[in-house]
């Protein structure tokens, strides 16, 4: 993982314009090279918690990972709680990068913060992400929550991580 750079909107666009990633991630399908480009100065722009998800073999970013309070959804969240979230592009499904992505991201998080614990989700109709989710330590939390801001009226599963115990 490696912060997202202006040069990476290209590649970035080249998976998010796929209609199969992003609303599974509760978000649209990216309509152009600049609109990629606007994410990555926006909603990507925090090097501290926000990273590109890239191939070992050609540094080519292939997904995001982060954490924060950058998503205006309804998960439970409790005081001072970030969500996390993750995408990475179709043909790299089922590899295990998401999981790896994320169990880098939780030690980065226990070794440089005080954060007591996560929240994240995913839509019943992607358990693959939530299998991620739990291979990583998070817990369902046994609620549902339907969240039409993410785009979809599709119920998310909520799972939790005790960072520290």
């Amino acid at each position: 993982m490696r912060p997202w750079l202006e040069s990476d909107a290209e590649a970035l666009f080249k998976y998010a314009s796929d209609p199969e990633v992003g609303p599974r991630a509760g978000w649209p399908p990216h309509k152009s090279v600049e609109e990629s480009l606007e994410i990555i100065r926006t909603v990507f722009n925090d090097a501290t918690n926000t990273w590109a998800i890239v191939l070992k073999e050609t540094g080519e970013p292939i997904g995001a990972m982060g954490y924060g309070p950058s998503c205006d959804c309804n998960l439970p969240a409790r005081e001072g709680e970030p969500i996390t979230g993750y995408w990475v592009a179709r043909p790299y499904w089922n590899r295990g990068i998401c999981t790896e992505a994320l169990r880098l991201m939780i030690d980065h998080i226990r070794k440089t913060t005080e954060i007591k614990s996560l929240i994240s989700g995913h839509f019943i109709d992607n358990p693959a992400s939530g299998r991620v989710m739990e291979k990583c330590g998070f817990v369902p939390t046994g609620e549902t929550v339907v969240d039409p801001e993410q785009g979809r009226d599709t119920p998310i599963c909520v799972l939790r991580l005790t960072v520290w115990k």
